[in-house]
């Protein structure tokens, strides 16, 4: 069965990446290619011999896709979960940057569409958070310090994928994240059981995110990097699939990748 997609903030580097990703994927039809509608883009064709041109939020519902894949701005959530839900079609909201109020927003929307968050859609990076979550509880005394790098243009510090991170942290061991945060700032002294943040922007740097846990005498790194930015249009192409099939709810990536239930299989 070909998937129909609509790709929002189609003329960003993400939204070019799933895009080009469509094209070499079967399985998979582009529909509609969003930009803003006050975009000089608009009407424009879309590099990369699609045959699409640049369209509106507006057209993208009315070609009816069965998903969307926004990699938009986080300004733009609320008008893409109305979209989705006017067009009956499920959708992968891989846009970082988020608020508290927005990652509300996300969840209460599960309510009444299909709706899979992802901070970052590569399979790799949501491995190492189950492994970051074991590592957490069981080194349940050592010092953690989350580090990122990306190209100089991200506006968001930390990333999302930091913050996703840090949020497992805080699940292996039985936190809030809000609680043992505070080395978000960078300022003062490190509380006992706070994580810290540093945030790299430099270049060409597509990710790179280290989480240190360290003890006296002993530290362990756990490290992920990418090298092709086409992980992650890869990545959400899957995510979009796998939706598509599933009931009204609110999903994250550890749930289409099952990875829960295949790390407890080695317990």
């Amino acid at each position: 069965m070909t998937v129909t997609v609509a790709v929002l903030g189609a003329s960003g580097r993400m939204g070019q990446e799933v895009i080009t990703a469509i094209a070499s994927n079967s399985q998979v039809e582009c529909t509609a290619a969003v930009v803003r509608d006050s975009s000089s883009a608009v009407g424009e064709p879309v590099a990369g011999g699609s045959g699409l041109v640049y369209s509106t939020l507006a057209d993208a519902v009315k070609a009816r896709p069965q998903v969307f894949i926004d990699f938009s701005l986080p300004t733009a959530l609320s008008d893409n979960l109305q979209a989705a839900r006017d067009a009956g079609a499920a959708i992968v909201v891989c846009t970082t940057g988020l608020s508290t109020e927005q990652q509300q927003e996300l969840q209460q929307a599960g309510e009444q569409q299909r709706v899979l968050y992802a901070a970052n859609t590569s399979v790799g990076v949501n491995l190492l958070a189950e492994l970051v979550q074991l590592a957490s509880g069981v080194l349940a005394q050592a010092d953690i310090e989350i580090t990122e790098a990306h190209h100089r243009h991200k506006r968001d510090a930390p990333s999302g994928t930091a913050l996703l991170l840090g949020e497992a942290v805080a699940q292996g061991r039985q936190q809030q994240l809000a609680d043992v945060s505070a080395g978000i700032r960078g300022d003062g002294l490190r509380g006992d059981g706070e994580i810290g943040f540093a945030s790299i922007r430099a270049a060409d740097i597509i990710g790179e995110h280290t989480v240190l846990l360290a003890h006296p005498g002993e530290r362990l790194e756990l490290t992920h990097r990418v090298s092709n930015r086409n992980i992650f249009a890869k990545g959400a192409l899957q995510a979009a699939q796998w939706l598509v099939e599933q009931e009204t709810g609110y999903y994250q990536m550890r749930d289409m990748l099952n990875l829960q239930q295949l790390l407890s299989k080695l317990a």
